[in-house]
């Protein structure tokens, strides 16, 4: 995709929704790192129902870790892998406790040090959390980028450098949100919408339902 139609596609996602964001629920930078790491290979709709309970009782470190992960699974049990997730979430906790007075910290390195959080999740928090123009690439985004043309790449990482590159810097920070949206509800893994895209004439895929 070219330069101009990669401006006016974000154009016109912005205008469709000026203000994107993601549907994870959260009050707190500390509630969105762990809602992000439940989230794996599990729906925000899920995750959302966990942690409105678990937030509830237990929503920042010191809290988690008096719960204790037995009992925590008993709040994440309907999220798939909440077994590695409960002891994840409790080792983060016990960190941002031990080494950042519990608070999130806002370096990259800081957060990928975490038990259970990659570039990903680092790069949603940095973004959703703190503002920065980081664009997380989850499958959603992977297949937008690669199937519109937009930034292809054979890998996560290789879509990631691109968009980072490509993307004009006045919708740098919401991209990301801009695309997953994109991804989950118009440009489908097994049939997108088309007829309905508002990029479609934009859009590169060669085989464009009808």
């Amino acid at each position: 995709m070219n330069s101009a139609n990669r401006a006016e596609l974000f154009r016109r996602l912005r205008e469709a929704n000026p203000r994107p964001a993601t549907e994870l629920e959260y009050a707190t930078p500390f509630q969105l790192l762990i809602a992000v790491m439940l989230s794996a290979q599990a729906t925000d709709v899920g995750v959302n129902k966990a942690t409105r309970r678990l937030f509830a009782v237990a929503g920042t470190p010191k809290a988690i870790l008096a719960l204790g992960e037995e009992r925590l699974k008993t709040y994440i049990s309907t999220i798939g892998l909440f077994n590695i997730k409960a002891r994840n979430v409790v080792a983060t906790c016990a960190i941002l406790v031990e080494r950042h007075d519990g608070e999130v910290p806002r370096e990259r390195v800081a957060l990928e040090a975490l038990p259970g959080v990659g570039r990903k999740t680092a790069n949603v928090v940095l973004n959703t959390a703190f503002g920065e123009p980081t664009i997380a690439v989850d499958t959603h985004i992977f297949r937008v980028a690669n199937r519109t043309g937009l930034a292809p790449g054979k890998t996560v990482r290789a879509v990631e450098d691109k968009l980072e590159k490509t993307v004009p810097a006045e919708f740098k920070r919401d991209a990301h949100h801009w695309l997953i949206l994109h991804g989950r509800y118009v440009c489908k893994a097994r049939k997108p919408d088309c007829p309905n895209c508002i990029v479609r004439d934009l859009c590169e895929y060669k085989r464009k339902t009808r």
